[in-house]
């Protein structure tokens, strides 16, 4: 043989190339063009049935969205949310700690309310409370089976309002309880280790170290909870508590050829109430993201910027073409 092992043959290099007149096609996917013009028409048919139907009466919703007794329902609504809301969380936090404590009576405890009131439906607790002065004229503080130091009518402090707001919170902190309860379990060991070897107080470990990390695990699921919570407050209309649903239902009673614009417009009012309460958790979840995420997930108006930037420099590609 003539040629010897080692030495290299050159190989012919016939491939084709791309050339700058020459393109990369996109891979094509017909069946989600498919999926997405069947879906727009869909909602195009939905869209068109309610804004032609003259069962809805657009112009009586008209009349009504912004009517003071409606307004006032929705103020009513607001406060009976913002106050079940933070005290439902207070009270859940305390119970989250007592099912972590060490103390077995508080375990117990707080075991038995949270299986308790996530048992009891929402409207029985509320009847309950409104009917609590049946049960117990006075209220007292004092000694167990003693004397009393501090007497007082329970009728003069049960308002409409207090009613709502400690049935709604007493049923909320049960369910907040758990959320919080597994936004602690939810941060690794080695936090809780770490800081217990710096020798920091429980507290100081609580509110500074393991609660901020929770609160990543904890926001969606209790903003969850806060929909429900904004939805739930109808039910105070049975406890005599004109709310916004209370309002719609009043109105409708005096105008009942208004009954379907009314619930529209309360069902109009709850998804603008919730849609709020959906962005405000966009950015508390993106806030307490830093530090777990590469890079923070962009706002709304930056995707909005970034898409149009992305279609400029599509509308340039294609037209140097």
């Amino acid at each position: 043989m003539s040629e010897s092992l080692g030495s290299a043959v050159p190989l012919s290099t016939t491939e084709p190339r791309l050339t700058t007149t020459q393109r990369v096609l996109p891979l094509r996917h017909p069946g989600r063009w498919i999926a997405s013009a069947i879906v727009l028409v869909v909602v195009a048919q939905i869209v068109h049935g309610l804004a032609t139907n003259p069962f809805f009466q657009w112009d009586r919703f008209q009349y009504w969205f912004l009517r003071p007794t409606i307004l006032d329902g929705l103020l009513i609504t607001l406060e009976v949310t913002l106050y079940s809301a933070a005290l439902g969380l207070l009270g859940g936090i305390l119970l989250a700690l007592a099912r972590l404590s060490r103390s077995p009576v508080l375990r117990a405890v707080s075991w038995v309310y949270i299986w308790l009131f996530r048992s009891v439906p929402l409207i029985v607790v509320l009847l309950f409370l409104y009917n609590f002065s049946a049960l117990y004229k006075t209220l007292s503080l004092g000694v167990p089976f003693g004397p009393a130091f501090l007497t007082f009518d329970e009728s003069r402090l049960a308002t409409d309002m207090v009613v709502a707001v400690v049935g709604l919170s007493l049923n909320e902190a049960a369910y907040a309880a758990e959320v919080v309860r597994g936004g602690i379990l939810s941060v690794d060991q080695g936090q809780h280790e770490a800081a217990s070897a710096l020798g920091l107080p429980k507290g100081y470990q609580f509110t500074r170290i393991v609660f901020p990390q929770a609160l990543r695990s904890i926001t969606p699921n209790y903003v969850n909870q806060l929909i429900g919570l904004i939805k739930g407050t109808s039910l105070v209309f049975y406890v005599s508590l004109l709310d916004l649903f209370g309002s719609v239902q009043s109105m409708g009673s005096t105008y009942p050829g208004d009954i379907v614009p009314l619930l529209l417009v309360a069902t109009a009012w709850y998804l603008i109430l919730t849609s709020v309460v959906s962005v405000i958790q966009f950015y508390v979840e993106r806030y307490y993201s830093r530090g777990a995420l590469r890079s923070l997930p962009p706002t709304p108006l930056q995707k909005v910027r970034t898409g149009l930037r992305d279609l400029r420099a599509r509308v340039r590609k294609e037209a140097a073409i």
